[in-house]
Formats: structure tokens, C-alpha cells, sequence
């Protein structure tokens, strides 16, 4: 069994694990007290579950009980026909690529990438019998055997036959990376990327890298999936210290304050909670977290309006508190609690008509009820 740690992993043997529980089935050289206090560590590995009958293995490295290593056996990973990520961010262009990694080590071929918007991924029609899928919420129609999920979204219906790989605290291409490191695939350039990527994703304001990180984002938002892997002929490697992050830095710098103005000046209210944001230049993630931080509108929910390519209009809505889900799932979308995004009809082109939906469907009408008539009211006491 190939680990990232082959001189700890043989003496580690497969382990049941239950996200809230789990026990070694063997362990040698690990005494019973560091395997009890390791055991309270669990809340924080990733939840992984496979189809019947199949273990997955945690490797505990014994130099530090926080180097806590994930990893599964090679052959309960299904040998995917084709790999599915989202196209719109570097979560999935990070975890799309390094699951292209993992399966031309595990299985010896370069297996086709296809990446898709929400919009487009909600109408996917199932042809393969056996797939990878990462950065994309997990749906009880891709329960399926042969099929392995990779991600961090929320989701309600529980795998049954599907090997199934989740973490809410980690982006898809830590998860990824995490598989990856466990087969051997490793540099320091892949670290630092997967690093970027991880702080970015779940927007860690907290780590000195932040700025660095949010332009590594930039690039794949800028200038869009398939342009820059082409440009990195699909090396990963080849987006570290890329000269397209001096670009995307010095529009930061500048763009990012005139679009803060700008946008703060054209708000349009949807509902009492939510607000429609226009925006024009800079990087709009950054722009509405720092208007939710200084509370330049009262409304809860945050949302702009975007477009993908000649594609339906889509929005982007963000809270503090976790509102912005609820919201984006009444318009038939989905992602984190704080950060989500949905597709609007196709025959909506405008933002006036945007608005117009959008009004319509956060602020469904109220029925009224008539009052009753005293005859009408005696008679249905009577009856």
C-alpha cells in the first residue's frame, strides 16, 4: 500500500474510521496511550466513507500527532474513464489537475479533464460508468459505484455506493493534494500551490499569505480555466511565480479601491435581506468582503450578477453567518455556507430583468385572506 510516509505506513495497518469514532485494526510500534490521545484527533480528518466492504486507511506519523496523514487503498480507488471539476475558480483548476496526477500514477494514463459552471453541472447527463468528480457538490444521483467524489460543499444525501473523500475545513484541492501526497506525488512547488490555493478557497483573511493567495485565484478569474492550462501545458508546477501574478497583483492595488467606491454608491435592494451589488473594475470577492466588514448596506446576503462566456447570467452571493446558502439554493444553486452561487434562467439577458427575477423569487407573494363575512362566520361555526 503506497503511502507519503512508506517508512511509518508499514507498520500501520488499515483502520475503520468513522468520522466521530475509529480504531486500528493493527498498529505496531504506536503505545496504547498515543494511540487513545490520537483517537480525540478525529473531528479533524477528513469524513471518508467507500462502498461496502472497502477500509480506509488513516496513517498516524509519529513524529507529531498533527501530521495526521489520510490515505486509501490503491485498490479501492475506482479507475475513473474521465475527471469532473469546476471550472470557475482555482479550487477546481488545483484539484482537476492533481487527480489527473493521482490517476496517471495509479493507473498508468492520462485520463480526460472535463470542467464545468453549476449551471451546466446541474444538467449533466451520466455517460460514464466510472468517474472522478472534484470541487463540484456531491448529488445522490452520482451515488454510484465506480464514481469518487472529492470535496468540501455541504451536501444531504449520504453516500452509499460511491467512495466518497469530504471535508468542509479543506478546499477539494488540499483533498487532492492530501491523495497525492499519499501515493508519493510531491515537491515543494505543489506545497506551496496547494498552500495558495487552501487559503484562498476558504478566504483565511488570518494567514500572512492571503493577498499572494487571492491572486494566485485572480489568474484562473481573469483569465479563465482552459486559457491558462494551456499556457501551463497542464503542469500545475508551472503557475508558481507565474509573471501573470504581477498583473493581477497591481490591478488588486489599484482596482480594488475604485471598485469599492463604485460599488458602494450602486446597491440594489432585493429583499430586506438581500442586496444586489453592481461592480465594475477590481477583484469582486475582496470588494464584498469589505463592504460585509464594514457594513456598507445592512442587508444579510451580498450578490452580483456575472456571465460565463456566451453562458446564462449567473450570481455570486456572500455573508458572514451562513445566509447566503439558503438563499443561493432558492434559486436552484449551491456551495458553502458564506460563498455560494447560482445560474438564472436562460432567457433572462439583462440586469433589469435579473432584477426583476430575483425580486419575484426572494419575496414570494403573501396570499390574502379575505375577511369573512358575520354570516359566513356564524355559519362555519355551525357547521
Amino acid at each position: 500500500m503506497p503511502t507519503g510516509r512508506t517508512n511509518f505506513s508499514k507498520n500501520v495497518g488499515i483502520q475503520a474510521f468513522d468520522k466521530a469514532h475509529w480504531a486500528a485494526v493493527s498498529v505496531q510500534g504506536l503505545a496504547r496511550d498515543r494511540l487513545d490521545q490520537a483517537s480525540h484527533e478525529a473531528d479533524s480528518l477528513p469524513a471518508v466513507s467507500t462502498r461496502a466492504g472497502r477500509w480506509v486507511c488513516i496513517c498516524l506519523n509519529p513524529a507529531g500527532l498533527n501530521d495526521i496523514i489520510m490515505t486509501i487503498e490503491t485498490n479501492s480507488i475506482p479507475e475513473p474513464e474521465i475527471i469532473f471539476t469546476h471550472e470557475s475558480d482555482l479550487d477546481g483548476f488545483v484539484s482537476g489537475i492533481l487527480l489527473k496526477y493521482l490517476a496517471r500514477k495509479l493507473f498508468n494514463k492520462d485520463v480526460a479533464l472535463k470542467a464545468y459552471h453549476y449551471g451546466a453541472w446541474e444538467n449533466f447527463e451520466i455517460r460514464h460508468k466510472q468517474a472522478w468528480i472534484s470541487d463540484l457538490s456531491f448529488e445522490a444521483r452520482f451515488d454510484r459505484r465506480g464514481w469518487m467524489i472529492v470535496d468540501h460543499h455541504s451536501y444531504t444525501h449520504n453516500p452509499v455506493a460511491a467512495t466518497m473523500v469530504h471535508d468542509a475545513g479543506k478546499s477539494a484541492g488540499m483533498l487532492a493534494y492530501e491523495l497525492c501526497k499519499a501515493h508519493g506525488i510531491q515537491s515543494e512547488a505543489l506545497d506551496r500551490i496547494a498552500h495558495y490555493n487552501n487559503v484562498s478557497d476558504l478566504f483565511l483573511k488570518d494567514d500572512p499569505e492571503f493577498e499572494v493567495s487571492t491572486d494566485y485565484a485572480s489568474i484562473i478569474k481573469v483569465y479563465g480555466f482552459w486559457p491558462i492550462y494551456s499556457i501551463l501545458e497542464g503542469r500545475l508546477e508551472n503557475l508558481l511565480d507565474h509573471p501573470l501574478l504581477r498583473i493581477v497583483s497591481l490591478k488588486r492595488e489599484i482596482e480594488n479601491p475604485i471598485g469599492f467606491e463604485w460599488s458602494s454608491r450602486n446597491i440594489i435592494e432585493i429583499s430586506p435581506q438581500v442586496a444586489l451589488v453592481k461592480t465594475t473594475i477590481g477583484n469582486v470577492n475582496l470588494i464584498i468582503d469589505r463592504m460585509l466588514d464594514e457594513r456598507t448596506t445592512p442587508h444579510q446576503v451580498l450578490m452580483t450578477l456575472g456571465r460565463r462566456n456566451n453562458g446564462p447570467m449567473t450570481v455570486s452571493l456572500r455573508s458572514r453567518n451562513g445566509e447566503a446558502l439558503p438563499v443561493a439554493r432558492m434559486l436552484q444553486g449551491g456551495g458553502h455556507p458564506n460563498a455560494c452561487g447560482a445560474s438564472l434562467p436562460k432567457i433572462i439577458h439583462h440586469q433589469n430583468d435579473a432584477v426583476e427575477f430575483l425580486r419575484n423569487t426572494l419575496n414570494p407573494p403573501v396570499e390574502e385572506t379575505q375577511p369573512m363575512d358575520v354570516d359566513d362566520l356564524f355559519k362555519a361555526i355551525d357547521s
